[in-house]
């Protein structure tokens, strides 16, 4: 109960440092299963019209969305120090189209490739780094995997407490202390006030976490706290065996949602980015 009523009173929007951009067509991107609402943060004194920059492209985690903690947190760190951010919402989640019966792992790695795709088309974007946090994570590197198959990688990629647990979940029929038959499991199991449909938990039990994610080679970064009870640390062992060449940063005392330390979460993301792109903004 506590993770609930951390997410509900984190969904509070802060303000960003620098100011929002026009997305899409009205704050939404097209994605393979309806609108994505979407929200383009610039760096402050940034002008669209001339200048380039590095762009974060932050995935939110399952049961949550684009303005709960901890993504206002860290696009606001992101955007005070010189990075372009987008947040969005994932299909049938936030403000965003979609049905929740509908919305599994694969279809938010495909939403993600929408906004991916969307990025690659602003003229003031130079790189991309994608990252995720949670099952957002889990989706992060799955799709900077696909993505380098194809020969067009993303620059950077940050995990945050990432969830290649899922998979693992899916197989218990376990999701935070709710229970299903993992091999029939029902039409839907309801957590706290949201669902996850027989075709979340069955796509879930083949998902090729580690496998796809190792397809990607570039810089990566790994943030996980200490006493995070929902993914334990032992799923970022596993990352950190396929990107042996990583940064991995433990943050003692924080939990899942990062908001016990939200600072050393922030600067640790942005000194990674720093020193792979010394001026986020040109």
């Amino acid at each position: 109960m506590a993770l609930v009523l951390s997410g509900l009173l984190g969904s509070i929007v802060t303000a960003a440092a620098g100011r929002t951009y026009p997305v899409g067509d009205a704050g939404y991107i097209n994605g393979p299963h309806g609108r994505l609402s979407a929200v383009l943060q610039l760096p402050k004194g940034f002008d669209p019209a001339k200048d380039k920059c590095t762009l974060v492209i932050l995935m939110h985690g399952v049961m949550s969305h684009k303005n709960i903690v901890p993504m206002p947190r860290i696009a606001r760190k992101m955007v005070k120090a010189g990075y372009a951010v987008l947040r969005f919402d994932f299909n049938a989640q936030g403000k965003s189209d979609g049905d929740l019966m509908k919305c599994t792992v694969p279809s938010e790695i495909d939403d993600a490739r929408s906004v991916y795709d969307y990025a690659r088309t602003l003229p003031f974007v130079d790189k991309i780094v994608l990252a995720g946090h949670s099952q957002g994570g889990a989706v992060a590197g799955m799709l900077a995997g696909r993505l380098a198959a194809e020969g067009r990688a993303p620059d950077a990629l940050v995990l945050l407490a990432p969830g290649g647990a899922i998979k693992d979940f899916a197989l218990q029929g376990s999701f935070l202390g709710v229970h299903c038959d993992p091999v029939d499991p029902p039409e839907s199991v309801r957590v706290y006030w949201y669902k996850f449909s027989r075709e979340y938990i069955l796509t879930a039990q083949t998902l090729p976490i580690y496998e796809e994610s190792a397809l990607y080679s570039g810089p990566v970064c790994i943030i996980h706290g200490t006493t995070d009870r929902i993914i334990p640390l032992e799923y970022s062992a596993k990352y950190r065996e396929i990107y042996p060449g990583c940064e991995y940063v433990e943050i003692p005392g924080e939990r899942h949602l990062l908001t016990n330390h939200p600072s050393k979460v922030g600067s640790a993301i942005i000194a990674f980015l720093d020193r792979l792109f010394s001026h986020p903004v040109s």
